[in-house]
This record gives C-alpha cells, sequence and structure tokens, in this order.
C-alpha cells in the first residue's frame, strides 16, 4: 500500500472517495481537512504539506511560474460564473462597469481565482483593464514569491464586506460563499448578471473553474500509479454522483478529464492572468498536460 496525504473539500462528489464507497487501490489514503479551506493552498505552495492537495486555479499559475514542484490534475472540482461576484451596497450610488476605471475595488487576494475571472470579464465585456482600477486587498498572495502590480494596496480589514460597508472602496469581488454569508444583502454591479454570465458561457464553450488538484512531483515520480489510482477513483466519484448536480454552470463545472470544456476555460484563465499580471509569462497548457504522464488530452 502506498500511504498518501489528500487535501480536498467536503462535497457531495468527493463523499465517496473520503468514506470509501469509492476505493483506491493499492493506496492508503489520509484526508486531511482545512477551514477555510483555501487556506490549505498557501501551505501547498509554501511548505507542499500534502501529497495531493485541491488548489485554486490562479494559485496554481503562479506556484508554477515560481517553480514549486507541483503538477497539475485535470480535475475541476469547483466553478461557476462570476458576473454576479462584483458587488455594491444595495443604497449606496450606482455606478456601472465603466465607472470603475479609476476607482477602488475590494477583493480578498489580488491572485484569488474569482477576481481573475471578475477581471476578465471587466476587460473582455466593458473595456475596463485591470490596471485602470485599485485593487485593494485584505490578504497577501498564497505563493510567497509573488510580487503584485503597483495598483495593488493592503488594507487592515477584515472583510471584504467590510472594505464597502466602511466606504473605502466602490465596489467588492465576492465568492460565491462570502457572497451568501459576509456579502449578505448587496447587489451585483454589472447590469443583468445572471444573463451576461449565460452569455458568456454559450460564447467561450465553457464554465469558469475555479479550483483544481494537483501533485507533488516528487510523489508523482515516485508512485505514478498510485496518483493514477486516486485520479480514477475521483474521476469515478465525480461520475458517480452526476445526478447530484443540476444544469446551473456551478454543476456543469464539476469534472474529470482533458475535455474541451476543461482545457478552454484553463486556457482563458492562464490568458486572463497573463493580461492582469497575475503571473508575468505566457502559460504552457500544452506541457501542462504532457506532465501527466498516465492521461492523454
Amino acid at each position: 500500500m502506498t500511504a498518501m496525504s489528500v487535501l480536498l473539500g467536503d462535497y457531495p462528489h468527493t463523499r465517496p472517495l473520503k468514506d470509501g464507497t469509492v476505493p483506491v487501490p493499492g493506496v492508503e489514503c489520509a484526508y486531511a481537512q482545512a477551514s477555510p479551506l483555501y487556506s490549505a493552498f498557501a501551505r501547498m505552495v509554501r511548505s507542499l504539506e500534502y501529497d495531493v492537495c485541491e488548489m485554486a486555479l490562479a494559485t496554481y499559475f503562479q506556484a508554477r511560474e515560481a517553480g514549486v514542484p507541483i503538477t497539475l490534475l485535470p480535475v475541476a472540482m469547483i466553478g461557476g460564473t462570476h458576473h454576479g461576484s462584483l458587488t455594491r451596497l444595495p443604497d449606496g450610488p450606482r455606478i456601472t462597469p465603466r465607472e470603475l476605471a479609476g476607482a477602488r475595488v475590494g477583493v480578498r487576494s489580488y491572485s484569488q481565482t474569482t477576481g481573475l475571472w471578475v477581471r476578465g470579464v471587466l476587460r473582455e465585456d466593458y473595456g475596463v483593464e485591470s490596471s485602470d482600477v485599485t485593487w485593494v486587498t485584505t490578504e497577501e498572495p498564497h505563493v510567497a514569491q509573488y510580487r503584485e502590480p503597483e495598483n495593488v494596496c493592503r488594507s487592515g480589514a477584515a472583510k471584504v464586506a467590510d472594505l464597502l460597508r466602511d466606504g473605502e472602496v466602490s465596489a467588492a469581488v465576492l465568492g460565491p460563499k462570502a457572497i451568501g454569508n459576509q456579502g449578505a444583502g448587496l447587489v451585483p454591479v454589472l447590469p443583468d448578471a445572471q444573463e451576461a454570465a449565460l452569455a458568456w458561457i454559450d460564447r467561450h464553450g465553457t464554465v469558469p473553474v475555479n479550483h483544481v488538484v494537483v501533485v507533488r512531483d516528487e510523489v508523482l515520480a515516485a508512485a505514478p500509479q498510485a496518483v493514477a489510482a486516486l485520479y480514477e477513483a475521483l474521476a469515478a466519484s465525480i461520475a458517480a454522483t452526476a445526478d447530484q448536480r443540476d444544469a446551473s454552470p456551478a454543476g456543469r463545472a464539476v469534472s474529470a478529464g482533458w475535455s474541451d470544456p476543461f482545457v478552454a476555460s484553463v486556457r482563458i484563465a492562464a490568458r486572463y492572468a497573463q493580461e492582469q499580471q497575475v503571473v508575468r509569462e505566457p502559460i504552457d497548457l500544452d506541457r501542462i498536460v504532457k506532465d501527466v504522464p498516465f492521461l492523454d488530452a
């Protein structure tokens, strides 16, 4: 048996894996917990704390550029549209997307993947460059080597929604969980956010991916069959729970394998990342695909 430490979020599609309903032949998995989940991402990229770890896509891009020895496995753990993630106060001044140029916008971290997708939409649909906005953050990047652009500054606020309510920013980027928690009552900045999100999906043929899965290179080199077994079990767990996901973008995002929608989403995110200086060099997706020895694109 190969022992492997694994950090994955708690979702319907990971439950069969974690409770043993879907076995991992030849592998003894020790499933770790992290709360909040994203707190594990920094530990993974800074100290390689786990053998296999769920990770935000933007964090993976930055870690790869920084030379962190991890390899992407083609699994979309969560995803969804983010046109509704750019929020404002319901009783505050209305602001159009183009009026964000020259404004201050709050976001947990500049390299947060939700922020990556929101900035991509602002540039693509409204002509607002990431450099046109001052991004006010409450947390540092997960990847210690990353240096933020000059138009990013840190606030002492504990939560992104506090920046908005205290008048420090004109709008705030909040992920789906945060919108239902600290962002309760906030409203989207983008007009017709839901319709615009569906139009984005139709145009690109994919749903934005937020979290993927990575494996330590040392583990992949030493035990490729064990890594393959874990990947196959996770894919089987995703397939076995398909009836628990609806046809919403979030439900459609969950997947395993180098499918056309998954590749398209990663490719778009990679382009957005370079445009926004989340990474400084182009991301070679073909090389990323080839780094997984037991899977063909």
